[in-house]
């Protein structure tokens, strides 16, 4: 018997519909507390300094099955 918990898989944005990636990065950016320097960003700009990150292999997006969640790491 394998008691391993399952491996968190990489999730490639481009498989994603646009309006689940939207909702999967804007989810991430409110949670996370991102230092974005003196200049106060929108969520508009915060969701496409993500999606940009995405494009250049910056960031990743997985998805944990353990606990059914879905997250971005930034390489």
């Amino acid at each position: 018997m394998n008691d391993a918990a399952p491996e968190p898989v990489d999730v490639p944005y481009t498989e994603l519909q646009p309006d689940l990636l939207q909702a999967v990065i804007e989810s991430f950016v409110l949670r996370e507390g991102t230092d974005y320097g003196e200049k106060e960003l929108s969520l508009e700009d915060k969701v496409a300094r993500v999606i940009a990150q995405l494009k250049r292999g910056e960031a990743r997006i997985i998805f944990d099955p353990e606990t059914d969640s879905v997250t971005i790491a930034v390489r």
